[in-house]
């Protein structure tokens, strides 16, 4: 039997349990919250304290107050028994504020542009921008010539400024669930490009032919957007090892899919494939392909008994009836979220998928029933 496995995609099953765990989360910080108003609780914390006190060498007279633990004074940060300790302490410290000096980060929805403050801080090397309201990048970011890390996933961005092609330094770039439409195509001048995420877009049809020039990205997610076909600018990123295209609209994948010879892994399911071409047979490094299997007609035997450790994965659609859950529509409300969870659902089955030495060669059905 060859290496292929049909994985049966229970999504309303996932989402009366992620309900259940949702509940269950509940649950405990409920009853964290009612540990730690409790005197039980209070005497630990202070034993807790004493015990380290002791072992630092602090005086009893520093954090007992009239037969009273008092834990507010900050004993453990300016006692010690270990000078060097403190030291060593003082230098590390000293070190990652030297090392986040260069890393801005910003979340929360109450921000709907980026505050003035940033651009006299030219000297960062990452920006970390998540879950925010901003809708627009200013074009001062030519600035930062320093940026390695541009994390803006999340947001509500709907355009990237030309001057993302001065930076020449670049090799992550996380556009992942805005609102974008286009990418411009001066962002093929960032030749030190190694990631490019622009996924869950929903909206992003095709790639500038200028992103040829991005010979060092080996990882390009542009799933859940409205794809006919791979981008001609991909087949051309000769050192592309993961390619995620996935919830699109594809009918058909190129002949010459095999130029990327570097690929290990290339992510098609959800799309409206029909057949499979044989060139996947000649992509020496291919080591994981998945596809959805219901409208396939036509993959080639070499695949699907492939001798090389190609792991293929055909996943089926739920055969499950839809079950109406109102919780279930509180954590999916929208397309864009269910692509979020999706997403993370096939993280999880993938890096379980690589730990195997070999994929199942069957499916055992199995009836799951939950009791909420």
């Amino acid at each position: 039997m060859g290496h292929q496995v049909i994985i049966f995609d229970f999504s309303v099953i996932r989402g009366l349990w992620e309900t259940r765990v949702k509940k269950s989360k509940e649950r405990q910080k409920k009853e964290k919250e009612r540990l730690e108003q409790s005197a039980l609780e209070k005497i630990k914390q202070e034993w807790n304290f004493i015990l380290e006190c002791r072992k630092k060498g602090i005086p009893q007279s520093k954090y007992l107050k009239n037969g009273f633990v008092d834990t507010s004074e900050k004993n453990l940060d300016t006692h010690g028994k270990n000078p060097h300790l403190k030291k060593s302490h003082a230098l590390s410290d000293g070190v990652k504020k030297e090392q986040n000096k260069f890393i801005f980060q910003l979340s929360g929805e109450q921000w709907t542009e980026l505050p003035d403050s940033l651009k006299e801080q030219i000297y960062l090397k990452e920006w970390h921008v998540y879950n925010t309201l901003i809708q627009t990048i200013p074009a001062y970011l030519a600035l930062f010539q320093d940026l390695r890390v541009l994390e803006l996933s999340k947001n509500q961005i709907n355009h990237l400024p030309a001057e993302i092609g001065c930076l020449k330094n670049l090799k992550v770039l996380n556009v992942s669930f805005n609102n974008l439409k286009s990418v411009p195509p001066e962002l093929g001048d960032c030749e030190n490009l190694e990631k490019l995420d622009l996924s869950g877009n929903m909206e992003i049809t095709e790639l500038p032919f200028e992103l040829s020039n991005l010979k060092q990205l080996t990882y390009v997610d542009v799933s859940a957007n409205k794809f006919h076909s791979i981008p001609i600018c991909v087949l051309r990123m000769s050192n592309l090892q993961w390619l995620d295209i996935s919830s699109n609209s594809l009918k058909d994948i190129p002949e010459d899919i095999d130029r990327l010879d570097e690929l290990q892994t290339l992510l098609l399911q959800k799309n409206k494939l029909t057949y499979l071409p044989r060139a996947l047979v000649n992509m020496p490094k291919l080591s994981l392909l998945v596809v959805s299997g219901d409208d396939l007609v036509e993959i080639p035997t070499a695949i699907c008994e492939s001798t090389t450790g190609l792991k293929f994965v055909s996943l089926k659609d739920s055969p499950v009836e839809t079950i109406v859950c109102e919780d279930t529509e509180e954590i999916i409300e929208n397309e864009r979220e269910r692509e979020q969870v999706e997403k993370e659902f096939m993280k999880a089955y993938i890096e379980d998928l690589r730990e195997r030495e070999s994929t199942p060669s069957y499916t055992t059905k199995v009836m799951l029933s939950l009791q909420l």
